[in-house]
């Protein structure tokens, strides 16, 4: 009986697809934070915030690592807040060198990630910063 029931699914025309890991990117939204810099007034530009991924990635894993492609689409100087794409296949790489970094411009610092995501529209809102009336 069970070998009829696949052969009528078969049949219909339905087809299981399942697909693991489908986005090309990953988000990921990440932070600096300034009280983690020895000096508070030193403030890092977007241009200074690509370079520093670059070099992080290339610090960790050579020139392999400073070849991915890493876009940063949205950085706020103020909060020192960050929104990164990367391909899915360097999510790791780009993710275990950041949080790896000790030091900007000899200087004591410490990224976080905050949040990761394939799509860029969850990176929008957090559940733990939402305030309920």
């Amino acid at each position: 009986k069970m070998r009829a029931g696949a052969e009528e699914a078969e049949s219909s025309g339905y087809q299981r697809v399942v697909l693991k890991n489908a986005s090309p990117h990953q988000y990921l939204k990440s932070d600096l934070p300034p009280r983690v810099l020895e000096d508070e007034s030193a403030r890092v530009s977007a241009i200074d915030l690509k370079t520093f991924i670059t070099s992080c990635l290339r610090s960790l894993f050579g020139e392999v690592g400073a070849a991915l492609n890493v876009d940063v689409l949205k950085y706020d100087e103020e909060t020192l807040t960050a929104l990164l794409r990367v391909p899915s296949r360097g999510l790791v790489k780009l993710w275990s060198s950041l949080t790896l970094q000790g030091f900007y411009q000899n200087r004591v610092c410490a990224f976080r990630v905050l949040q990761v995501s394939p799509f860029l529209l969850a990176l929008t809102g957090n559940s733990r910063d939402l305030q309920l009336d």
